[in-house]
């Protein structure tokens, strides 16, 4: 090889690595940027889903959601029943038994209503024979005044000379004091009706024509919340012996602050239990879950699996609100098919039960599993 063919290979060889070099810098280029694009796609996507999370958190409310009525704010939406239509008109049914006020035997008063006059000729009428009565009963309220009972306790003295002292009723705690049918009206209207204590004293004060502060009522809830402590307990063991009860808690204030009151109910039993926290140790606390061993029906949140010895249901009230969100908010219309079945199962364990059946008929049930 002569020595310029040499120079000219040697040129060749350096040109091409060059561009080699280029390509490949080129190539590291085209690599970096297209990590720089999936990168892009990947927060693209999770942006997407970011995005479609919040927009379905803006879009439930208490009919597609576990959200509580409280938290839809001004602006309600509209009323939609979750319940599917059952062909019948409103109101009483053909072949129904209907209800209605009956007269009773023997009425507390019976007061006569004559006509004075003739209407024809004006001639007086209280001497005129009767031909007939017709009579309608007023069910009323009779006029409401306070009862005062006044205890007089005496001193007697035996021949003895010993001197014996008789004692006051429990309800005579002081010289002036409340009965026990108004104190149990006061709880009542307070605990059981809900209303605030200014407003219990209100009705009180209008009912009673006597006045009763808030502050004596507070010291009659405060009287019975003792009072039924046994009970309380009694209420505990029942529903821990229960084969079904249902568990929910919802928000409360108690003095400005959020508090929860939970329930727990079975068929015939209530109870509700108040607490600063939501979860395991107010749970625990209200001591009905802590060894229970039947079903514990819930909405599936998860503080209630912690109960392992229980058998675990989760509430349809709740499945058939989130179907409707899946269904008319992301447009998914096996959600709907979904909601039509548990209520068609519902009504068929329904017209099992009114039958004294314990139990759908196997091939049925079958159906519906599968």
């Amino acid at each position: 090889m002569s020595q310029a063919s040499y120079a000219t290979l040697v040129c060749d060889c350096e040109t091409l690595k060059a561009k080699v070099a280029t390509q490949t810098e080129v190539i590291e280029k085209l690599e970096a940027r297209i990590v720089e694009l999936v990168d892009q796609d990947r927060l693209i996507a999770e942006l997407r889903c970011e995005i479609a999370e919040l927009k379905g958190r803006l879009n439930t409310n208490s009919h597609n959601s576990s959200k509580p009525p409280s938290s839809d704010g001004y602006v309600k939406p509209a009323p939609r029943s979750l319940r599917r239509a059952s062909g019948r008109h409103p109101g009483k049914q053909p072949g129904a038994k209907g209800a209605r006020l009956l007269p009773v035997a023997h009425p507390d008063k019976v007061l006569y209503h004559a006509p004075s006059n003739c209407k024809s000729c004006g001639r007086d009428l209280r001497d005129a024979d009767i031909i007939d009565t017709e009579a309608r009963q007023v069910f009323d309220l009779p006029p409401m005044a306070p009862e005062v009972i006044e205890h007089r306790v005496q001193r007697r003295r035996c021949r003895c000379g010993t001197l014996s002292v008789a004692s006051f009723p429990p309800e005579a705690k002081a010289p002036t004091c409340y009965g026990p049918r108004v104190r149990a009206l006061a709880v009542s209207l307070v605990v059981g009706q809900h209303l605030p204590y200014a407003r219990t004293a209100e009705v009180l004060r209008d009912m009673l024509a006597t006045p009763v502060s808030t502050g004596a009522i507070c010291a009659m809830v405060a009287e019975a919340s003792k009072r039924v402590e046994p009970f309380i307990e009694t209420l505990r063991e029942g529903l821990s012996r229960a084969k079904v009860v249902h568990f929910d808690e919802t928000g409360a204030r108690v003095r400005g602050k959020l508090w929860w009151v939970h329930g727990a109910s079975s068929e015939s039993l209530t109870l509700y239990f108040v607490h600063p926290r939501r979860g395991i140790l107010a749970m625990d606390a209200m001591d009905v879950l802590p060894g229970f061993t039947g079903v514990a029906q819930h909405d599936g949140w998860k503080p209630y699996l912690r109960y392992e010895d229980a058998t675990h249901a989760l509430c349809n009230a709740h499945h058939l609100r989130e179907l409707e969100y899946v269904s008319s908010q992301m447009g998914q219309g096996w959600a709907s098919e979904m909601a039509g079945l548990l209520l068609e199962i519902k009504a068929a364990v329904g017209r099992a039960s009114d039958k004294g059946k314990v139990a759908l008929d196997p091939r049925l049930l079958g159906r519906y599993l599968a």
